[in-house]
């Protein structure tokens, strides 16, 4: 028996076989019309009318390929231009299935004369995994290895106008079925911002999870202050109280407070510059995605590190729902996540697939078919797109 074996696997071995090889990189620059949402919906006044998008799609020399979506800060134009001159050359004939070793090659490509900003990498990287996953005849999350079938959703708002506002949005939240709702608040003030997080939870009792993200709105002194309310008013986590980089401070504020804080969405070179901040403890949890932070593979690897150290890696929204697509299979594929973040309102944010994502009464669903379980709304995106580069 096993001399047979060795002689089937000897011609095997011998057998002829074409690496897969990428031959494109097509990235699309997309405004979409078709959502916004009035009034203040971010800290500095602007409104939201109207998302500015990038569509990646790779294609290889075996007919196969891969799109997703990819973030594009306020031009779509000026981000795609800037993508497909660095990523079209560096990715040229190399196998899609390498991605460990592309991905190493590019930080330290990028390092030398790139310098992209960070959301660029991630939905090439996405487009890689889905490649392989799609390949393998397995959804992704099964293809990274499955860790759990369904994750609860929670609902992030955008910047409202008063504490009625937020109290209202909560109910709406809670009564949809979903499972915590988390806050953002104006940052005019601390005692706005504490009027508004007591408002909340009064309007949705005591047994309702809430979360704060005051995206590094006050001071140091300010943060205990805040971080001392929502102890009193039993927030589930603290978000982003202080910026980031602020190594330091946010120690000192993870070392005083009881509620746990939570940070590190924006810190760029995952999962690097975050090993400092799981290994000292600048933060309880750290934060990922796959648009800002390399992609699958620089979630998994944070995600990872953080396991080794028991620490949380919430995953943090990626906005358009091809990504919070991608972001759900890392759900699926991790334990140390609490929560999948959707902002709201969901219809809002609701374009670029042909269905609604697998969620039901505030429980996601892992899709079973292979690769990311869905299709894209190609109508959406011919519609979308002012340029192809």
């Amino acid at each position: 028996m096993s001399e047979g074996w060795t002689r089937k696997k000897r011609i095997s071995s011998g057998a002829s076989f074409n690496p897969m090889k990428i031959i494109g990189l097509d990235i699309r620059c997309c405004r979409y019309d078709g959502s916004a949402i009035e009034g203040a919906a971010l800290r500095d006044g602007s409104e939201i009318n109207g998302f500015e998008f990038l569509v990646y799609t790779l294609h290889t020399n075996t007919g196969d390929s891969a799109s997703m979506f990819g973030f594009a800060g306020r031009s779509a134009r000026g981000a795609g231009h800037m993508a497909a001159a660095s990523l079209r050359p560096f990715l040229m004939g190399r196998n899609p299935l390498d991605r460990e070793a592309i991905w190493q090659d590019w930080r330290t490509a990028d390092r030398w004369w790139h310098h992209l900003p960070i959301y660029m990498y991630g939905p090439v990287d996405c487009c890689l995994w889905l490649l392989g996953a799609h390949a393998a005849g397995q959804p992704l999350w099964r293809y990274i290895g499955g860790a759990q079938s369904t994750v609860p959703v929670y609902a992030s708002s955008m910047v409202l106008k008063d504490a009625d506002a937020y109290a209202n949005e909560a109910l709406a939240v809670r009564d949809a079925g979903f499972k915590a709702y988390k806050i953002h608040p104006p940052g005019n003030s601390l005692g706005e911002d504490i009027e508004i997080h007591q408002a909340v939870r009064t309007a949705v009792g005591t047994d309702f999870n809430l979360m704060s993200d005051p995206v590094a709105a006050h001071s140091f002194e300010e943060a205990v202050r805040f971080g001392r309310a929502l102890e009193k008013l039993d927030y589930l986590w603290l978000e982003e109280p202080l910026p980031d980089e602020n190594f330091a401070a946010l120690r000192e504020l993870t070392r005083v407070l009881d509620i746990p804080v939570v940070g590190t969405e924006v810190l760029a070179k995952h999962p690097y510059s975050v090993a400092e901040c799981i290994a000292t403890r600048v933060t309880d949890a750290v934060r990922a995605d796959v648009s800002w932070t390399g992609g699958v593979t620089g979630a998994l690897k944070t995600a990872r590190l953080a396991e080794a150290f028991h620490m949380n890696c919430e995953l943090h929204t990626t906005i358009f729902h091809p990504l919070e697509l991608v972001n759900l299979h890392v759900a699926g594929a991790v334990r140390n996540n609490s929560y999948f973040e959707l902002l709201w309102p969901i219809e809002t944010f609701d374009f670029g697939l042909t269905s609604a994502l697998p969620m039901a009464d505030g429980i996601a669903t892992l899709p079973t078919a292979p690769g990311l379980g869905a299709e894209l709304d190609w109508d959406m995106i011919d519609g979308a797109t002012q340029e192809v580069v």
